[in-house]
Formats: C-alpha cells, structure tokens, sequence
C-alpha cells in the first residue's frame, strides 16, 4: 500500500509539475518573443536605379523597438526588382530588371556576399537571366541553384550556385508559350514569380499573361526542371496571377492575382505536387470602384494570416486563414501610408511588417497584432528611392 500510494503521489507531483510547465509556457509566450526579438536584423531593400536610386540599400531593424535604422547603399546595381537570400544567409542575389544584358536579349542576375556586421554587399558576378526582365527569384532550399522568373519573354531559368557563391550560367531555361484574354496585359507569357515546394521536389511559375501556374518537378542535384502531369493549374480568365506562397502546413498554397485584384487559395497535394482550387476572394473592400492592381503575398509565420497589397487603393490586405478548411477571409484593409505598395515584408518574429511604397519612395513599419493580424502603423517613414523589394537578414 505504501508503494502504490508513493507511486500515486509521484505521478499526481508529475502531472502537477506538467500543468504548472504548460501554464508558464503559455503565459511567457510574450517573453519568448521578447527574447527572440532581441536579435537585430539587416533589411534590405531593391529599388529601380531611375531618378536618385543607386540599386540595393541597407537599413538596420531592432523588433524589441520596431525600428529601422539607415545605413546607407549597400551596393550600386540596375534595377534590383527582387531580391533573394541563400539559406546560409551569406550571400544575397538581385534580379537586374533589364532587357539588355552585354548585347544579349536577356536581364541579368548578380550575386553579392553579406557582410552581417556592417550590412555592406560585395559583388561577386553577374550573369545573364535566360530572359528579358527577370523580376522573381528563389533560392533553393539545398543552396545550390538560383531559380529566376523572367517577365518580359516568360520564360523561366535555373542558375547554378558555385563555390564562394558566384552564378554559373543557366543550367536550364524553359519559354512559356500563348496568350491570356486581357489584350493589353496578356498579348504572351510573362513569368512573374517562381516558388517552390516545401519539400523542394517541385517549381511553380505564376505565369500573369498566361493565367496559369506552371508545375515543374525540380532535381535538387542537378538543378533540372521538368514539365509535370498536370503541367499547370489555371486561375479565373484575366485574373493575372503574380506572387504565389505556401501555408506552412504545406496543405494549402495561395496566389495573388495582379489584374482582377484577387487571392485563389488552393489545397495542395504535397506527394503529386497537385493545386486544386478551393476559393477566390477579392483583396478590395466591398463598393471600391478606382483602378488598382495587386502585388506582393505574404504568409505569417503562425499560418493564421495572409497579407496582399493593393496597388491604387495603396493598402495591404489582411485575411484570416481558416486552419480546418485553408479558406480565407477579408479582414481589414489597412492603409500604407504612401503610393503604390508595390512590395513589403514580414520579418521573422513575425511582430511587423514593412511596406514599400514605390511612387511615394517611402518605406513604412506596421506592427502585427498577434491575436487579430491587424496591422497599426509604427510612426516611422523613412525615405528611400523607388524601393521594390524587401528581405531580412539576421544580424551576427
């Protein structure tokens, strides 16, 4: 009896021990994230080199303050519409939104290593895109190959990532071909943005002249690209589709579609790289009737929101992510403080967001309200020349 009821008592401590753990958890979130958020972190932003801009600049974000601090131009290059980082977070690559590079037909890629001290870029080489006006790339998840959307002939390209981080030539390149029904947007393929899965077994194109998303399985040792069965998915006629992000659960995955200012949700189907469509919802609210076209996606880190941006009614869009169904629903449509949001970014605390406004060259910070994904504005707006993109990168 003594045994059993010591044994009892043991396991009635235990579970009291545990409640108490998971209590303390629960109550310490905000000061795990106060404890993350400790780190700093480089933001750097590409802009169009027309007017004063020189190519990418470097700010400096504290999120235990949310705020950003100017450095300066981190390095001078053409037309850095969109930027990517390496897995290591050593290296940094730049589309050059171009559609002449060294007497070719094609825009050009520059690669640069990351000094996280003082947040200068050095610049390695540069190469061409396998197209014109290359205006999307990733990195994949092995760090091995650059994969590149080219806008101006839609055609898509995979670089390769040599010792030291310089580009090699385009290992493989793939032309989209046809038309969409819009006749001033969609005379042809215009690649806009190149993703991949998850588990890095597949690529996919969002092609705006073309109203699909391509599908391509991806070779991680040989930086292949293959057409795949289904080749694509479509979205609605004239919809336009741009940007293209996964849920973290991997289960759904989301596009924003420039033309018709709309988001498709689609549920995924991870082992055959399959999109099915699920919804689409307008990021306007409901009565707005002024010219607008949408940008930049982004997924919060918690899988609980999704942001758009809103060229012309110059606001982001929030949505609430049902986690049962991956459905979404419009929630709030916050102002950027400036023109033409062309890009922003979530940094990785996921407590705040920074917008670009384009026509206005201002950069602006939001806080992210963990509970509701609503966004309120830090005070701050700082100037920066026509900035177009936006990425992290943590501070040594």
């Amino acid at each position: 009896m003594g045994f059993h009821r010591g044994m009892k008592t043991i396991r009635s401590c235990s579970l009291l021990l545990a409640a108490l753990l998971l209590l303390l958890l629960t109550a310490n979130l905000g000061g795990a994230k106060s404890a993350t958020s400790k780190k700093e972190y480089l933001v750097y932003v590409g802009t169009y080199t027309q007017g004063e801009s020189k190519g990418i600049y470097v700010f400096r974000f504290d999120p235990a303050k949310g705020r950003l601090t100017p450095l300066g131009l981190a390095a001078a290059t053409a037309n850095a519409s969109f930027l990517a980082v390496d897995p290591s977070q050593h290296f940094l690559y730049a589309t050059n939104e171009i559609e002449d590079y060294q007497g070719r037909k094609s825009g050009g890629i520059s690669a640069f290593t990351i000094d996280r001290e003082t947040g200068k870029l050095t610049f390695l080489n540069e190469v061409p895109s396998g197209g014109t006006d290359p205006c999307h790339l990733v990195v994949d998840k092995t760090g091995k190959y650059v994969l590149v959307a080219n806008y101006g002939n839609g055609s898509v390209a995979v670089l390769p990532i040599m010792a030291g981080g310089r580009l090699g030539e385009a290992s493989t390149v793939i032309q989209h071909t046809g038309s969409g029904v819009n006749p001033e947007r969609q005379k042809g393929p215009h690649a806009h943005s190149m993703n991949l899965s998850p588990d890095n077994h597949f690529a996919f194109a969002a092609d705006l002249g073309l109203d699909k998303l391509f599908v391509y399985s991806f070779d991680s040792a040989s930086g292949a690209l293959a057409s795949y069965n289904p080749p694509f998915a479509k979205v609605n006629p004239g919809a336009g589709p741009r940007h293209f992000v996964f849920h973290p659960s991997g289960d759904y995955a989301y596009v924003i579609n420039e033309l018709q200012s709309t988001i498709t949700a689609f549920s995924y189907e991870p082992a055959f790289g399959v999109l099915h469509e699920m919804q689409t919802i307008s990021t306007l609210p409901k009565g707005f009737m002024g010219a607008n076209t949408d940008a930049e996606l982004e997924m919060h880190p918690s899988g609980k929101f999704l942001y758009g941006s809103n060229r012309g009614h110059n606001t982001i869009a929030v949505f609430a992510i049902d986690v049962r169904t991956g459905e979404l629903r419009l929630i709030a449509d916050t102002p950027t403080r400036g023109t033409t949001p062309r890009s922003f970014e979530i940094d990785p605390t996921g407590a705040y967001l920074i917008a670009a406004n384009a026509d206005s060259n201002t950069l602006v910070p939001f806080r992210i309200d963990s509970k509701t994904g609503r966004l309120t504005p830090t005070g701050q707006v700082l100037e920066t020349p026509i900035p177009v993109c936006v990425k992290f990168v943590a501070v040594e």
